[in-house]
């Protein structure tokens, strides 16, 4: 195949047969499930004991942890544990440890009542949080180094895994949850949920760790900070600034100070209306009418199925033609789906459009997320993967975590006016949707403001 040329729909789909996509499926089901620990599950469970929208929303302030995990994420490149690094490698040792934290934190949970001590359960959430955003770092480590630098061509199916993986580890355990919620009540759930970690384990002692040559890219780091430090390549300075300088240095070499600080600020704005979206979504579907099993039918069971469908056949796309048109498609398709809850909100409980909203919204979301995190992982490089990666992923899940912490109390605010109230087309709920649908906007306008630096990385998908 020559460089110009896009793959054929053969050589697309035999290229998902290579086994290391089986592994970032594994470890991307491990990403997905803390957030149903701490996200969905925990709305339920709030909505349950009586909690109002805006203390729901604040409670999902605890994962303002995701989008400032590039602080620490020099250590997942650098710190080798002891005992467990020499078993299991760098990038597991870090994911079994993390994992371990979450099934004592999960059990202790299962154990709490938070309608009567939200304090303890919050403390316990923000430490599965901590353990869960600095586990993502170690998985999107292992999965950019599971392909080298000549195989970057092989990321959208990576992102494909690592999507399906992670939308099942969310999924299919919260199905499970929600429609034994009634039944077994919400401290039974978690019992089962530290089970459902206990398999999160296993994955990770099965899988094998990557081959890199991280170790080697650093040594050669070390030895140019060395020389212009005036220090010994053991120093403690030069350690310090190959951890912690070197990783924000070289992207930003890479790709320019200008051209780099806008693609920081499209990562940031790119998701945002989602995450408004999601954040409430539960507390939605709850508030018009539907029951945690209808909400566990349609919302985790098909809205999973269709999620694995549509990441396939976005990630496909990708391959074929590049991550710029998706990115592009798969943004204004995002933004147009949340319309879509909108006239839930007029409509009410009807199981029908129920069923509609979930699987445009699982196709929109999919098609967009497997050329987001494509395009995020291009961006990266392969000396200081966790490092890179968390930054930009941590950007990207600054909307996602910490500002939509506030999309309770935006419905809350919006409820205030009277005019809303007297528009029989438009209730809070519904005004509410529009504006996650127009927040989405000014991130496709930087998308084609961006176009030619999209279409040299593309040429360099090609060409590798």
């Amino acid at each position: 195949m020559s460089p110009s040329s896009h793959p054929t729909w053969r050589e697309t789909l035999n290229s998902y047969l290579d086994r290391r996509l089986l592994w970032v499926f594994m470890l991307g089901c491990a990403s997905g499930f803390p957030w149903l620990l701490i996200g969905s599950n925990m709305s339920g469970w709030l909505k349950d004991a009586g909690l109002t929208r805006t203390a729901i929303g604040l409670f999902g302030s605890i994962f303002a942890v995701y989008a400032i995990n590039w602080m620490w994420a020099p250590l997942i490149d650098r710190v080798k544990l002891p005992v467990l690094h020499r078993t299991l490698g760098q990038r597991r040792s870090w994911i079994f440890l993390m994992q371990v934290i979450m099934l004592v934190c999960t059990l202790f949970i299962a154990n709490t009542d938070p309608s009567f001590n939200l304090w303890l359960t919050s403390v316990l959430a923000f430490t599965i949080a901590l353990a869960s955003a600095t586990q993502d770092i170690a998985v999107d480590a292992f999965r950019i180094d599971s392909f080298g630098e000549q195989e970057k061509s092989k990321m959208p199916q990576a992102a494909a895994m690592a999507v399906i993986g992670w939308w099942t580890g969310y999924s299919l355990p919260g199905y499970f949850a929600f429609i034994n919620a009634d039944s077994i009540g919400w401290n039974g759930v978690y019992y089962g949920m530290a089970g459902f970690i206990g398999l999160l384990i296993l994955f990770t002692l099965f899988v094998g760790e990557p081959d890199s040559q991280r170790d080697e890219l650093q040594a050669e780091a070390e030895s140019r900070y060395a020389k212009r430090l005036n220090q010994g390549e053991n120093s403690v300075l030069v350690w310090f600034s190959v951890t912690i300088v070197e990783p924000f240095a070289e992207f930003f070499r890479r790709n320019g100070v200008k051209v780099a600080l806008t693609l920081l600020l499209f990562v940031f704005l790119f998701k945002i209306g989602e995450a408004f979206l999601g954040r409430m979504s539960i507390v939605f579907y709850k508030e018009i009418g539907f029951s945690n099993e209808q909400i566990g039918h349609y919302s985790k069971l098909i809205g999973w199925g269709a999620t694995v469908i549509f990441t396939l056949i976005g990630s496909a796309i990708n391959v074929r033609f590049g991550v710029v048109k998706g990115l592009l498609i798969g943004g204004i398709a995002m933004a147009a789906s949340n319309l879509m809850f909108a006239l839930m909100a007029q409509v009410g409980p009807n199981e029908n459009l129920f069923l509609a909203t979930i699987i445009v919204d699982n196709f929109t979301s999919a098609f967009a997320t497997i050329a987001f995190v494509s395009f995020l992982t291009f961006l990266t490089g392969r000396a200081f993967s966790a490092t890179q990666y968390a930054l930009l992923a941590s950007l990207g899940n600054l909307g996602r975590t910490t500002l939509s912490s506030f999309s309770g109390s935006l419905v809350d605010w919006i409820e205030q006016f009277e005019w809303i109230h007297n528009i029989s087309w438009l209730d809070p709920w519904s005004f509410f949707f529009i504006l996650t649908t127009i927040m989405v906007i000014p991130s496709l306008a930087m998308i084609v403001g961006l176009r030619k630096h999209f279409k040299k990385l593309q040429d360099m998908q090609k060409t590798a």
